[in-house]
């Protein structure tokens, strides 16, 4: 593979390259479909030029090259294109060489023809290649006829799309947008920005296995931290990954097992869902493994192991090779060579550190944001590569750390490196601590190494400002200066060696007594101090975790001299004595398996920030109520004996109450909707609870609201739309019905699904008016249609309904639903309604009842498919499930201006006869083509005479079938 090849696959220019024949496409379907791609944000290259020649320019076969996906569309005169069939040879040989994924579309054309290249296609095929290449000889003329031939027959055997004339377009464009999407989100791992020496050490172990193509073969990655063995491991997962189906990449390992003691349980569970895209229920090790060897039997897989340390890890999830298919690949990164000779791996990559070369380049980018050092400091970079001890990591931390800095203030930095010895990588990697501007900024940091690797960002920012702390500039500091990494999901990370660094740092502050040192993490330290109290006024964080078979008790007295004390960590630790002598400067308590059974009066929480108290014995959280100002966070979660809520009265602050399976929780305390800062609320599983009380719909902040498994829970009172912010509600496995619900004053029309997020607008009347955000983009879902009506009689408005009319006044088109079809629903219907409506479109909707029933207020909720990032601290335990719940619609007393975001009412329409000019969707193939545009005011009376003739249909016969 050569080097162009080799790069583009890791770093690619263009997302999509759209082969066509432009003749047949490029004005209609290819315009249309780059269109679409770019609304989703998909970078897009097409040809812009009419192809001339024979052969491919440079330029376009690395627009080729450097595209992660092409996309083929074939039409009926493709063949009578030498450019587009060679486009094509040079695609099929990228899609060989290193896995471009290849989608074809079929215009008109049946994919079997292409295949097979017979009739007018072949015949056109013949004349392409005598017309261009007659001149070159037989020889050549045959070899290139055949090249063509290989390349046509290979790519219609993929896996695409047939487009025929019953086939409506802008369905199949939400089609191709949404699976290209996919495609590009789950390909690949993100690898550093900056991959020096990456290319080399790739290719050595991708050209090994490609020597053992039917054989199941094992590489081991070894070398010590901060080398760059993950990194190696996922840039060889983006390059063959590919030319697998089944495939995971596994990381972090080791700390994954040391964090859990179901670690390992995690892990195969993870495993499996890779492989096979569902989930499985894994009760103990043996199981799940017992379970990966008989459903992986025969399964040609790629899988990583990343981080390896003991050979229970690697058993447990690839214990029997001999069960997997031929052409299987394995992958494990460690630090203990001892691991790969007992695993018996084929192949070892020993991890080595860089040369000059390499090392100044990596240097550069960091340094300089350039592959070599800006001329004045050509030897000063020189002077610190030479301490740098080739460690990719440290060069990284060290280029970071003297970005922008003076030459004044390098030189400086080079004295500090003299000083030490080139083995001692950690001194290395604390210049960059040494650098911080000040104590909080050193603070934060070290609170981070010592508890919060794995935490939620914003989950640790809330309690380090509680402490007094900037947390937000703090840690943006810190991410700059590559101390700390945000990962996905919002975790702080860093580097092993970072994170040793910063707790040598505490340790040297006092050797040999660590009951004077600020931090205690390591759990020998921390039990040693509370066992023999002997704990001062400089420990400000302790943490003590003891395994699910051990408990431990310890004299009040043990904490007594912590007076400064202010993160508290305790799993499974109980304590005997009064409370009184725990630290008043506390800002974090997380003690899982607290013993009592409430939160004794001496215990003081004034300054908490977060109170983290699962799988508690609990029955009520305190006796009297207590002012907690600053309290952010309160998880009760698997509390088994909680009864009630507390009063909220005094902890206005409150942004989230987490309660998860609390089985005995039956009532919720009416001061909960007194919290106005209160933005989340998870009440998962709690199966006692009948209902929520009434001064919970006044929380206009809240956006998330979690009832899934409160089986006692039947409705939701009509006051949820004054809960403005509601971005998110999950109600599955709740008594709440589905389908269509009603009362005395509103009905609403209720579809199910997975939708996170609504946008509502509200008009007076039978009609409401809006325009369509910009942000929605191609990822509209549907809408949601409530309506407050009076009525003379007892007929409930459904029975009324005439028609539901949707105006769009950009595109000068009105969409026409019966009641039938507003009532049921399908997907066709659905992807009609929101395949008409794009950003910036001018759109009223209209219900149209029959006689009795007069419409006060009509409310339209627009559902987008983009998901909301919550931010989530991990030991919360809040799942913020992608939900096929029910998202239960309040009605609209309460004007409900724009909020975060919702579904689609779906339909079969009835065309009605109207001037020429004006366009009624029907249920076949649409033209999206605007027409000209009308004054709004003559298409406004047009919409709403179509209504009115509807509604006296409507009165004459119980239903439009005069239609």
């Amino acid at each position: 593979m050569d080097s162009s090849s080799s790069s583009s696959n890791t770093r690619w220019i263009h997302d999509v390259f759209i082969n066509f024949r432009g003749d047949d496409t490029r004005k209609t379907f290819v315009s249309h479909l780059h269109a679409a791609l770019s609304n989703a944000g998909i970078s897009t290259y097409t040809d812009s030029k009419l192809g001339k020649g024979n052969e491919l320019g440079p330029e376009l076969s690395r627009a080729i090259e450097w595209s992660h996906i092409s996309i083929v569309i074939f039409s009926k005169r493709y063949t009578e294109s030498c450019w587009c069939l060679n486009e094509l040879k040079k695609i099929m040989e990228c899609h060989q060489t290193h896995g471009q994924l290849v989608l074809p579309i079929f215009y008109d054309v049946d994919p079997s023809v292409v295949r097979r290249q017979k009739g007018a296609f072949g015949n056109s095929l013949l004349s392409t290649v005598e017309r261009n290449y007659l001149h070159s000889g037989e020889e050549r003329m045959e070899y290139v006829l055949s090249r063509w031939r290989s390349a046509l027959t290979q790519a219609a055997h993929l896996s695409g799309w047939d487009v025929s004339n019953s086939r409506r377009e802008a369905e199949l464009m939400h089609q191709i947008v949404d699976d290209v999407l996919e495609k590009l989100h789950s390909a690949f791992l993100p690898i550093t920005n900056f991959p020096v020496g990456l290319e080399s050490r790739v290719q050595e172990v991708i050209e090994f296995i490609v020597t053992q193509p039917s054989k199941v073969c094992m590489i081991g990655i070894w070398g010590m931290g901060g080398l760059g063995k993950t990194t190696t491991a996922k840039a060889i997962y983006n390059q063959i990954h590919r030319k697998f189906v089944d495939k995971s990449f596994i990381e972090n390992i080791r700390e994954v097992c040391e964090k859990d003691n179901r670690g390992i349980i995690h892990l195969q569970q993870q495993l499996l869902s890779d492989i096979l895209n569902s989930k499985e229920i894994i009760h103990n090790i043996a199981s799940g493994t017992a379970t990966i060897e008989r459903r992986f039997q025969g399964k040609r897989v790629l899988i990583v192991l990343d981080d390896v340390t003991t050979i229970k890890q690697i058993e447990a999830l690839i214990r029997n090779l001999s069960f997997f298919g031929s052409g299987s690949v394995f992958i494990l990164t460690t630090r203990d060579a001892r691991l790969l000779k007992l695993t018996k791996v084929d192949y070892v990559c020993t991890m080595k550190e860089m040369d000059e070369k390499e090392s100044l380049q990596l240097f550069s980018w960091h340094a300089f944001g350039r592959p070599i050092p800006i001329r004045d400091f050509i030897e000063l970079s020189r002077n610190v590569v030479d301490y740098r001890g080739g460690l990719p990591l440290a060069l990284e931390v060290l280029g970071s750390y003297l970005y922008e800095r003076t030459k004044q203030e390098w030189e400086s930095v080079l004295l500090k490196l003299e000083r030490i010895p080139n083995d001692q990588v950690q001194e290395k990697l604390r210049i960059s601590y040494d650098g911080l501007k000040d104590d909080m900024e050193k603070d934060i940091f070290l609170d981070i190494c010592c508890f919060f690797i794995g935490k939620d960002r914003a989950y640790v920012t809330e309690i380090l400002n509680g402490c007094g702390f900037h947390a937000v500039i703090g840690i943006a500091i810190l991410i700059e200066r590559s101390l700390v990494k945000i990962e996905k999901n919002n975790k702080l990370r860093m580097h092993d060696l970072i994170r040793d660094m910063g707790r040598e740092i505490v340790r040297e502050s006092s050797t040999k007594e660590p009951g004077k040192r600020s931090r205690l993490w390591f759990h020998q330290d921390a039990q040693d101090i509370l066992n023999k109290n002997c704990g001062t006024e400089t420990v400000e964080g302790l943490v003590l975790k003891l395994q699910r078979t051990r408990r431990v008790w310890f004299s009040a007295n043990s904490f007594k001299e912590m007076k400064n004390l202010r993160l508290l960590q305790l799993d499974r630790v109980d304590r005997t004595g009064d409370y009184e002598h725990l630290s008043k400067e506390l800002r974090w308590v997380h003690w899982q398996e607290f013993a009592l059974n409430y939160i004794p009066d001496d215990f003081y929480l004034g300054n908490l920030v977060v109170i983290d108290l699962k799988h508690s014995n609990i029955k009520q959280v305190w006796n009297e109520t207590k002012l907690l100002w600053n309290l952010k966070i309160l998880n009760l979660s698997h509390s088994k004996y909680l009864k009630s809520t507390p009063d909220f009265s005094k902890s206005p602050n409150l942004e989230k109450l987490i309660m998860k399976d609390c089985p005995k929780l039956s009532e919720e305390h009416q001061s909960i909707g007194d919290l106005n800062h209160l933005i989340m609320i998870n009440l998962k599983d709690c199966t006692s609870l009948n209902n929520l009380p009434k001064k919970i719909y006044k929380l206009k902040s809240l956006k998330t609201l979690i009832l899934s498994g409160c089986s006692k829970i039947d409705r939701l009172e009509e006051d949820i739309v004054q809960m403005e912010s509601l971005t998110t509600l999950i109600a599955k496995d709740t008594a709440i019905k589905e389908g269509l619900t009603s009362n005395d004053s509103s009905d609403f029309f209720l579809p199910s699904g997975n939708h996170p997020s609504w946008l509502a607008y509200t008009g007076e009347g039978p009609s409401a008016q809006f325009q369509v955000p910009e942000d929605i983009n191609s990822h509209m879902k549907g809408i949601i249609l409530c309506v407050v009506y009076s009525s003379a009689s007892e007929i409930m408005g459904a029975e009324c309904l005439a028609s539901v009319l949707i105006i769009n006044y950009t595109k000068c088109t009105i969409q026409i639903y019966k009641r039938d079809t507003v009532m049921c629903f399908n997907d066709e219907d659905r992807k009609n309604v929101t395949s008409n409506l794009e950003p910036g479109d001018d759109v009223e909707i209209l219900v149209v009842f029959g006689h009795g029933v007069i419409v006060k207020k009509t409310v339209v909720y627009l559902i987008h498919g983009q998901s909301i990032t919550m931010e989530v601290e991990s030991s919360t335990n809040m799942e913020m499930e992608p939900s096929s719940e029910l998202y239960t619609q309040p009605s609209p007393e309460v004007d409900a201006q724009p909020s975060p975001n919702v579904k689609v009412e779906e339909s079969t329409i009835v065309q009605t006869d109207l001037p020429p000019e004006v366009k009624v969707q029907s249920s076949s193939t649409m033209e999206m083509k605007p027409l000209p545009k009308l004054n709004k005011s003559i298409f406004t009376k047009l919409g709403k005479r179509i209504g009115a003739c509807l509604c006296l249909n409507q009165h004459r016969d119980k239903g439009l079938n005069n239609f």
